[in-house]
């Protein structure tokens, strides 16, 4: 009688089933090295895409790096800003007064790259800039700088000044990732604004004079100095007075028949300066001593850097708030 005896697999069918197991295995690692190339790649452009970021500003949009290594600035509000955000500035204007917080750029560490008004492109050129900023005087050169780098606009609006200075803001917390900064920035504007109100509702009239070569000119709501009616809330002691760019020329008298109860000088001269009669001196005289502000010596005279040269920055609109704000006290 025949045993049976137990079926063997065949060796070639052994080697089949491995070599199908080891197919199947390389299938799978490439797979999952599939998925993983798929993630690096959609890292990556979110990633690129993130290294950018386009701006609306006065002049257009303009797509600019994020954290930019090289910048240079044409505006003093706008370094002022800029530096608060610890933007890499490499190249500013010469300009004979700084304030004290962006005196450094006095310094040779910083490659001087013409003037307020008048670029020095290739003094531009050899910075290779990621971003050039302009504003307000040097808004005319943007077609020109704009050639060489990604270039943007920040100049403000006289009749929303507020508006511009937060918009002009939060670009550059876009652009330098602060935004949490610049919203706590913002929050501390408005509550200082809102203080001054308070302080104007009960203050009487005010009038801004700027002196300059021995003449005096006013300025009224709307005007470059306007904030002080239009934003802080001081009633203006004349309610049409010209809204131009130099303010309107006046005479002595016209200051006596306005009769402010608080009169805001700028001295043009000393802020910029240049020689000239003091504004102390020129309105230490018998008509101005007729007015309610001199005799109850609410004469303020106002930080020219700032109100002149850097109006439109962040450090020195809160300097600006707090001077109306003591002048009031």
């Amino acid at each position: 009688m025949m045993t049976a005896r137990p079926r063997r697999t065949p060796l070639r069918a052994l080697l089949l089933v491995l070599l199908l197991s080891l197919v199947a295995a390389c299938a799978d690692t490439d797979a999952t090295a599939d998925t993983e190339a798929a993630a690096d790649t959609a890292t990556a452009t979110e990633d690129a895409a993130a290294a950018e970021v386009t701006i609306t500003h006065a002049q257009g949009e303009t797509t600019v790096p994020t954290n930019p290594e090289t910048v240079v600035v044409f505006d003093l509000g706008a370094l002022d800003m800029l530096d608060w955000a610890g933007a890499a500035v490499a190249g500013v204007p010469e300009v004979p007064n700084l304030p004290e917080h962006l005196a450094q750029y006095a310094g040779e560490s910083y490659e001087k790259v013409g003037t307020l008004f008048e670029p020095d492109y290739e003094a531009v050129n050899a910075l290779e800039p990621d971003l050039i900023v302009v504003a307000a005087r040097s808004s005319t050169v943007y077609p020109e700088l704009a050639e060489l780098a990604p270039t943007i606009d920040l100049t403000t609006d006289d009749n929303d000044f507020l508006g511009s200075i937060e918009r002009n803001l939060e670009i550059v917390g876009e652009i330098y990732g602060v935004q949490d900064r610049v919203a706590d920035a913002l929050a501390d504007i408005d509550a200082s604004i809102a203080a001054v109100n308070e302080k104007a509702g009960d203050a009487g009239t005010g009038l801004i004079v700027l002196t300059t070569g021995g003449e005096v000119s006013a300025y009224g709501p709307g005007s470059r100095f306007g904030i002080i009616h239009d934003l802080l809330g001081v009633a203006p002691a004349v309610e049409d007075v010209e809204a131009a760019t130099h303010g309107d020329a006046i005479a002595w008298e016209f200051i006596a028949e306005a009769d402010p109860a608080h009169l805001f000088v700028l001295d043009r001269d000393a802020t910029i300066g240049e020689d000239g009669e003091a504004a102390a001196v020129m309105l230490d005289n018998e008509i101005v001593h007729q007015t309610t502000a001199w005799a109850n010596d609410d004469l303020h005279y106002l930080d020219g850097v700032n109100w002149y040269l850097v109006p439109s920055g962040l450090r020195s609109v809160q300097a600006m708030i707090g001077e109306i704000d003591t002048a009031l006290s």
